[in-house]
């Protein structure tokens, strides 16, 4: 994003290591009118998805995890639809890692149990494990650009 607005100089590790994104960060919540200070909401129910083997994870399919954000009620399908505010996916281990059988790859975040259900559909089969060793080469983030 930096890149494409232009700015060359800018170093985000660095911007996150000595606080100053959370200055810009608080400072935006509060131009808004929003409390910076204000505890964020946490969902009262979790559901811990684990790797099924051991290896390297070589693919996670952001659409797919996006798709069980809104079926955990994150995002909504119309404008009248209600959002959770604590409701989400935590990842606990990207592209290139190496895991173990068990280890928790995501964990999903919902108020309402039944939306589990849904949300793991959409889960299955959204990330690859490929054997320990297995090299790893990240796809490109800019895949094209359109003038």
């Amino acid at each position: 994003m930096l890149d494409a607005a232009g700015v060359k100089d800018a170093d985000p590790a660095k911007a996150l290591a000595d606080g100053s994104a959370m200055d810009v960060w608080r400072r935006m919540i509060a131009a808004q009118g929003g409390d910076p200070d204000a505890e964020l909401p946490v969902a009262r129910e979790q559901h811990v998805v684990t790797a099924s083997a051991s290896g390297v994870l070589t693919r996670l399919d952001a659409y797919d995890i996006g798709v069980a954000a809104w079926r955990l009620g994150a995002g909504r399908a119309r404008k009248e639809d209600p959002v959770q505010a604590g409701a989400g996916v935590e990842m606990h281990a990207k592209p290139g890692d190496t895991v173990t059988a068990g280890q928790p790859l995501l964990t999903l975040h919902t108020d309402t149990p039944d939306r589990f259900e849904y949300a793991l559909d959409a889960v299955k089969g959204s990330y690859d494990i490929g054997a320990e060793g297995t090299d790893f080469k990240a796809s490109p983030v800019v895949l094209e650009r359109i003038a």
